[in-house]
């Protein structure tokens, strides 16, 4: 059966993403995952931070269900009561003062590119540029690939747009010696997360935030990985000691249903004016029901807490596991976004392979660091066999 699914996709489907790893799953259950032979593995990937209710929330599917019997979409020309549930109960959430939906991360970075232009042509000051990260991800869009600050993804797309300049992560007396009276915006993810799970000191985040203020720029902070619990916390940003005017959320936020947005505060919400910018499948009934879900779950129940709990646990196991295996130079990572950075001994997609072999999914990011993204319904139990599944590996 898998050989048949292989030949289709190899024929009839882009191959852009290569070879893929010899798995098709069918079914899922808790933090399990069973494949087209009934094999069973634990989900440490969630597909790449999406899936953060696991597979089994039957208020969520029932939800999804309701909506689909009902109506699933008719366009934002009229008024939506899922979506105007979900913008309030994520600006409350946040902070923030509002929202657009979009359908993707991709999409919601690109509003929020299109917000801090639009905010300056309102005060009559043409800014064009953007600061991001050195390794940085932001999408694969043509805006959002000039933004990511990663030149293995630039080449073949050449010229990109000319407007973002890349700031190596952590340097202060970089990015103040960068930043200028002509800058729009600098975006910046409080993790790093496809460059190798580095993370954001708060001394550099509130010097971002202070330069920002300083050179009357906006402060953009892409939580597509990190927002929505993932770090234990709603958003990633307040606890680095800043809050950005714009966040950009997404993967968590539909639990498995393509939805991105981007929110704003203060003098940036009122940016975007009608018609600056539109969706046609962006905010419908099914995305904002699955979203409007997933937020409330996270807000009205302890699951951020046990995620904040079980990632302490989780990285206090890599930390230990360092103690044994030289080959581990660093533990990163916050709440359930970890990863080991291994040396160049040990290669952390052949890691990958056997541990899918053994029946665990986990994930690789920068230049050599294993990635772990589980569901937030992810227990102890189910890292102790990753651990021992690991030290077997390595």
């Amino acid at each position: 059966m898998l050989s048949d699914i292989t030949k289709l996709d190899e024929k009839y489907f882009m191959q852009v993403f290569g070879k893929r790893l010899p798995v098709c799953f069918t079914i899922g259950e808790d933090v399990y995952l069973f494949d087209t032979d009934g094999k069973k593995y634990t989900d440490f990937l969630s597909g790449i931070a999406v899936n953060c209710l696991g597979y089994s929330d039957n208020g969520f599917k029932t939800a999804l269900k309701n909506t689909i019997d009902n109506l699933m979409h008719t366009s934002n020309y009229f008024y939506i009561e899922q979506q105007a549930k979900l913008a309030e109960a994520l600006c409350n959430a946040t902070g923030m003062d509002n929202v657009f939906f979009q359908n993707s991360g991709a999409e919601a970075v690109e509003g929020a590119l299109k917000l801090a232009r639009k905010y300056h042509y309102n005060n009559g000051d043409q800014r064009q540029e953007i600061i991001t990260i050195k390794g940085s991800f932001h999408g694969r869009t043509l805006a959002t690939l000039a933004a990511t600050g990663q030149d293995k993804f630039h080449e073949a797309f050449k010229p990109l747009i000319d407007t973002f300049t890349y700031v190596a992560p952590n340097d202060i007396n970089e990015l103040a010696n960068t930043i200028t009276n002509a800058t729009a915006a600098v975006m910046i993810e409080p993790i790093i997360g496809e460059g190798g799970l580095i993370s954001i000191s708060n001394e550099y985040f509130q010097a971002v935030r202070a330069l920002c203020d300083k050179h009357g720029a906006l402060m953009i902070a892409d939580e597509i990985q990190t927002g929505c619990g993932r770090t234990g916390e709603f958003l990633a940003s307040p606890s680095l000691g800043a809050m950005p005017d714009v966040v950009v959320l997404a993967k968590s936020l539909g639990n498995g249903f393509p939805i991105g947005a981007f929110l704003a505060r203060g003098k940036a919400s009122t940016a975007l004016l009608q018609g600056d910018h539109g969706s046609t499948f962006g905010g419908n009934h099914l995305a904002c029901t699955a979203a409007y879900y997933v937020v409330n779950k996270l807000i009205t129940t302890d699951m951020m807490s046990q995620v904040a709990q079980t990632g302490a646990y989780f990285k206090q196991q890599l930390n230990d596991l360092k103690q044994v295996f030289s080959c581990i130079q660093q533990v990163r990572g916050k709440g359930l976004m970890l990863g080991i950075d291994l040396d160049e001994t040990v290669e952390a997609k052949s890691v990958l392979k056997k541990l899918l072999g053994m029946g665990f999914v986990t994930a690789t990011a920068g230049e050599n660091v294993l990635r772990f993204l589980p569901p937030y319904t992810i227990q102890t139990q189910h890292i102790d066999k990753l651990i021992a599944a690991l030290k077997q590996v390595l």
